[in-house]
């Protein structure tokens, strides 16, 4: 078993990129949480105290494994201040927005690679659940089952508006104007976020 290097770490190689190949396999094969900043280490085969060198905890170091071309976060930055009735048409122009904005190209790049590889499409589920539902569900007047069920659901709505609109480009919705755009996907999402459910709630429950 090859020793962890302490002190100044050789200069083979490319250290940063080690502690995120690591920080992805990882991420990938056990999920955010069952994974610590010392056993990324210990993967990578750098002392712990590089890992904080580079990188500004486990959320910093899980957002570079992934390579997300927009921070979810910022992205969803006025949600919080939204009514559980306002919500569809936050996120609908939240989304709209980014995709519309000067990186489309680069999110339908990510988007692609991201489908055509397993250990990248496990990184984008953990995105999506920590990030995205959490944030999408809070405040919902349901319990946390009924809750992250809405919010995954209203995930395909949008995940399957954005491949059709911008990825297989299908007609005539690639050529809404944005604002069409939004006040079609809006109205969806809010239905599955506030409206009735079959079987009156979460399966289950």
């Amino acid at each position: 078993m090859n020793p962890l290097r302490r002190g100044r770490p050789d200069d083979g190689g490319d250290r940063r990129a080690r502690i995120v190949a690591a920080a992805t396999h990882l991420f990938a094969e056990h999920g955010f949480d069952a994974v610590s900043l010392r056993q990324v280490a210990r993967e990578a085969k750098v002392d712990p105290a590089l890992v904080h060198h580079y990188f500004d905890g486990k959320d910093g170091l899980f957002a570079a494994a992934v390579s997300l071309p927009a921070d979810p976060g910022d992205l969803l930055a006025g949600i919080d201040s939204s009514t559980a009735d306002g919500r569809g048409r936050v996120v609908a122009h939240a989304v709209m927005s980014l995709w519309e904005g000067p990186q489309k190209h680069v999110l339908a790049a990510f988007f692609r690679t991201t489908i055509g590889s397993t250990a990248r499409t496990r990184l984008l589920r953990e995105v999506v659940r920590r990030q995205i539902i959490g944030k999408v569900a809070a405040g919902l007047p349901y319990d946390d089952a009924e809750r992250e069920l809405r919010a995954s659901l209203a995930a395909t709505q949008v995940v399957g508006f954005l491949v059709a609109r911008y990825l297989v480009e299908l007609e005539p919705i690639a050529a809404l104007r944005q604002a069409d755009a939004e006040a079609f996907l809006a109205p969806a999402v809010q239905r599955i976020l506030t409206g009735p459910l079959p079987f009156g709630g979460a399966p289950g429950v």
